[in-house]
């Protein structure tokens, strides 16, 4: 063998292999609701690495919206495998698949810096340490967050352009449906409901009607929602206290912008002022009365006692009073714990996140009820209903235990609250403010 053919044959020798992830990624979001399904994904890119000899040592797929950096757990544990050398290339569908917000993107960049991330390889294109792949791979990325941003822009557009005509996005309270007729869509009072909510509104007003009170009479008189279910003692008093009825709506929620509605006013501004200040000065329930959500579902992760719950009222000088729910260890087994109290917004942020956590880590401990099912479902339809009234074309995608668990935290009755807790098939845990399945002791 000659000298040079010799050389040849060790530079060769020193070309690092190139180790593949293939990893494929489908936003749940419906802003990218045509992209390749992942199925499809793998299925080229496998192709295409036969075609080309190239080794994919393991294939990795979410579905995940990658708009905001950090919230992939399955791209956040590929970085990682990089940094550690369990993978030096990535084999994927397109760029905007890997990042569609400059966090995510720096660190790819970093990685091709570093060497420890020598190639990304996409169905048309290739990327390596070199300055112009490097740039061109950034411009790609960067035009895929400008096509997010400009999105968001005319979403948000259109939504202030419905709420100028007095139309609320979403669907209306109790005593309102959306009609459409003719191709011409608005708000109109429900015939069999409107009536009944003047009247509660009425009966608190002029009769200091308490929410107990409303509540039996609208039991007697079998009132129900328009899909047939009860009306819970919190959906009275969130109807009370929703300005929607006197003609005039805020979106967003506390946002401060007012709209004036296109629709006929249920009651007067007078009418909805006096209710508000009998339910400020409405007594407090007396000890026992009070249920609260997610009483007796946990236990104390410091002594293994069990959780419960208290209201607190800070009364303010010029504003209502500011209402909180604490759940804390009942210190019966030991009298001396230390575990902190939590707030119930604190706990609802940690029972998503561990739901979450969960149906991606651990999908098979989940024992959804028949009864959980069917309100994902019915969700799904809502969803997809206001999708298509804000012009916006549904992927019809199932719903996903976290996004249902998400809607019920914020809208759902007590009882739907708990059977989403209960779908984690095993005792549960509060520690350091934290939920675990562990008892430290």
């Amino acid at each position: 063998m000659s000298n040079t053919n010799q050389i040849r044959s060790r530079e060769i020798s020193q070309i690092p292999q190139i180790e593949y992830c293939l990893y494929a990624r489908k936003s749940s979001e419906s802003d990218e609701r045509q992209a390749m399904s992942i199925d499809s994904q793998v299925k080229e890119m496998k192709a295409l690495a036969q075609k080309n000899n190239i080794l994919i040592k393991e294939i990795r797929q979410e579905s995940h919206s990658a708009k905001s950096s950090g919230q992939r757990s399955v791209f956040n544990q590929l970085i990682a495998d990089i940094r550690t050398g369990l993978f030096n290339g990535i084999l994927t569908w397109a760029p905007d698949r890997l990042s569609r917000n400059a966090g995510d993107l720096g660190m790819l960049v970093d990685l091709m810096d570093q060497e420890k991330l020598l190639q990304i390889k996409t169905f048309s294109q290739t990327f390596t340490n070199n300055p112009n792949e490097k740039f061109l791979l950034m411009i790609l990325c960067s035009q895929a967050k400008l096509e997010n941003d400009q999105k968001g822009l005319n979403v948000k557009r259109g939504i202030r352009a419905k709420c100028e005509l007095g139309w609320r996005p979403g669907p209306p309270p109790i005593g309102y449906f959306n009609r459409s007729f003719a191709g011409v869509k608005d708000i109109v009072i429900d015939p069999d409901r409107g009536d009944t909510v003047t009247e509660m509104f009425r009966k608190v007003a002029e009769e200091k009607a308490s929410g107990r009170t409303i509540k039996k009479w609208l039991d007697d008189i079998k009132f129900t929602s328009r899909s047939g279910n009860e009306i819970h003692l919190s959906m009275i008093y969130l109807m009370l206290k929703n300005p929607f009825y006197t003609g005039e709506f805020e979106y967003p929620v506390k946002s401060g912008n007012w709209y004036k509605g296109s629709y006929p006013p249920l009651i007067n501004k007078d009418t909805f002022n006096k209710v508000q200040k009998q339910l400020i000065t409405c007594p407090k329930p007396k000890w026992g009365e009070k249920k609260f959500d997610f009483k007796e579902l946990f236990r104390c992760g410091s002594c293994g006692g069990g959780i419960t719950a208290e209201e607190k009222y800070r009364f303010r000088k010029f504003r209502d009073p500011k209402h909180h729910i604490y759940y804390h260890c009942t210190k019966k087994v030991n009298p001396n714990c230390s575990e902190p109290y939590v707030s119930e917004e604190k706990l609802i942020i940690e029972i998503l996140r561990y739901i979450n956590f969960m149906e991606m880590a651990h999908p098979q401990v989940f024992n959804i009820s028949e009864k959980v099912k069917h309100g994902m479902e019915s969700y799904r339809k809502i969803r997809d209903e206001i999708l298509l009234q804000q012009d916006i074309d549904p992927d019809k995608k199932p719903v996903n235990l976290a996004e249902y668990a998400k809607h019920i935290t914020q809208n759902g009755s007590l009882q739907d609250k708990r059977e989403v807790v209960r779908t984690l098939d095993r005792q549960l845990y509060i520690h350091d403010r934290s939920i675990s399945s562990t008892l430290l002791s």
